[in-house]
């Protein structure tokens, strides 16, 4: 099958190319040649989505809610094509990439009901009391309306899930903002087929083609230029900390700042309580292992860090999880630059010679193996850089020395996009001690489970307190994502005539 890729940007619905290109770096298959976004590309996306917003904007539920749900129809009209440029250009496995697929669908085909429903606009009426003593009180309506456009940054381990028509573009869509997507390098081939799709839908839907842009590649003066466009209303991004906080403080620097959504680090700790461990140390061990290496490590809720109190069932946990991960081969990684990164957090874990290797393996090019090391707690709350996140298939044992130890690293850890506790009945009582500590730290708290996977649901928080992510009131995933891209407006004695269409 010969893929029809033209490697351009979609811009106000034209396929726009450039002078500077440059090649993608497939996992296997052949190496294709994308243009290169310029300042300019990014400067006639972002005013083509504020001419897009003036009747997007205004548009009612039910035409975006058509339109999301047409959008998911494209997508799936192309998903041959999808997985065949999106195994060769991450080396993720097709079964993986068709179940992205589906999260991606599915979530734009949630997102619309959701809307149609409409209890996300937090309607508020207070009625005019004109005969009200000493004073009357004009009629006042609350409603969240949309806040123009807003540029959404491709995530490197999600081709389709977090990245062109993922969670953030999805929200965005939904709440009524045009988009503009800043695509990542890792995937151009998979970013276009599917602003095809997109581009299909808006001339479906017959909307104004500044609805949504594509901007492949480029260079970072691009990304922070789209930053930086004083019409951007809002930016939503997943991927490193360095990354993500460069952007958030030229957010922050702007003559008029503006929200940062950016998810961006996590180690996910789990803490095993001593029942637990005792009875079933065994089983969380090898859950841990087949946790911590699915997909190669690549997700931002892999739980990194084990924290357990040091004994003979600590030994019975660890042997389990060493055991498990021994037999797991190594697996291809999303770039060169990740596999990279992976390797230097290895060096930064082994740099400190307190830290006791319990599995080495060895990495080369663009794979990744398990490695699992084991600390005391002490050591661990004396050396900060042992809660950075390693962004692959390594995990920490920290051994504490009771239940005060486990306590102090409790209070000690950093925001995260989640915690786990593994609990028996026994272990009810240091649990509830321990729920307010983990829960001023994470967006999501699991008992007796694995973070990976994240559900889209109503319920669904992905995202925590800083450096989990960059604005701890809201979420990444899930409908309540769609609240990122509101803003509450009061209209005081309003003709009905003039309002919303959802008033």
């Amino acid at each position: 099958m010969s893929l029809n890729i033209n490697g351009k940007h979609l811009i106000s619905g034209q396929w726009v190319g450039g002078a500077d290109l440059f090649s993608s770096t497939p996992a296997s298959g052949p190496s294709r040649e994308f243009a290169c976004g310029t300042v300019a590309d990014v400067d006639a996306a972002v005013q083509a989505a504020e001419e897009a917003f003036w009747s997007y904007g205004w548009s009612d539920r039910a035409e975006r809610a058509r339109f999301l749900r047409l959008i998911a129809e494209e997508i799936d009209a192309r998903g041959a094509d999808i997985t065949e440029i999106g195994t060769q250009e991450s080396g993720l496995p097709a079964g993986r990439l068709e179940g992205e697929r589906g999260r991606t669908v599915g979530q734009l085909r949630i997102f619309a009901d959701h809307i149609e429903a409409g209890a996300y606009l937090d309607l508020r009426h207070d009625p005019a009391l004109p005969e009200r003593a000493p004073l009357p009180r004009p009629d006042l309506r609350l409603i969240q309306r949309p806040l123009g456009p807003v540029a959404v940054f491709g995530a490197s381990n999600f081709p389709l899930a977090f990245s062109v028509a993922g969670g953030d573009t999805a929200a965005a869509l939904a709440a009524g903002c045009p988009v503009v997507v800043k695509g990542h390098s890792a995937h151009p081939g998979t970013g276009e087929i599917v602003a095809q799709a997109i581009a299909a839908a808006i001339e479906r839907a017959g909307l104004h083609p500044g609805v949504f842009a594509l901007v492949q590649g480029g260079s970072r003066e691009v990304g922070s230029s789209l930053v930086q466009h004083p019409l951007i209303r809002a930016v939503g991004f997943t991927g490193s900390l360095a990354g993500g906080r460069a952007l958030f403080d030229l957010c922050a620097q702007r003559a008029e700042p503006i929200p940062f959504f950016g998810e961006l680090g996590s180690v996910n700790p789990m803490f095993l309580l001593p029942a637990a461990t005792q009875a079933r140390g065994t089983a969380i061990g090898t859950g841990w292992a087949a946790s911590l290496t699915m997909g190669a490590g690549q997700f931002c809720t892999n739980p990194g860090v084990a924290v357990v109190r040091d004994g003979p069932d600590a030994d019975t946990f660890v042997d389990a999880a060493q055991e498990a991960l021994a037999a797991v081969a190594a697996q291809t990684m999303l770039t060169d630059g990740i596999a990279q990164a992976y390797r230097d957090g290895v060096g930064r874990v082994t740099a400190d010679t307190r830290v006791q290797q319990v599995l080495g393996t060895s990495c080369e090019d663009r794979s990744a193996a398990p490695y699992l090391y084991s600390v005391s707690g002490a050591d661990w709350l004396e050396n900060a850089s042992l809660q950075e996140e390693v962004f692959g298939p390594l995990g920490i044992v920290v051994r504490v020395a009771d239940q005060a130890e486990m306590f102090a690293i409790a209070k000690a850890i950093e925001g995260q996009l989640t915690c786990t506790i593994h609990m028996d009945p026994e272990d009810q009582e240091t649990a509830r001690a321990l729920m307010p500590m983990i829960e001023r730290k994470a967006g999501r708290i699991l008992a007796n489970g694995f973070p990976t996977g994240v559900e889209v649901c109503d319920s669904m928080v992905h995202g925590g307190p800083y450096p989990a992510s960059t604005n701890f009131g809201a979420t990444s995933v899930g409908t309540l994502s769609i609240r990122r891209f509101l803003r509450p407006v009061c209209y005081q004695d309003i003709p009905t005539a003039l309002l919303p269409e959802s008033v």
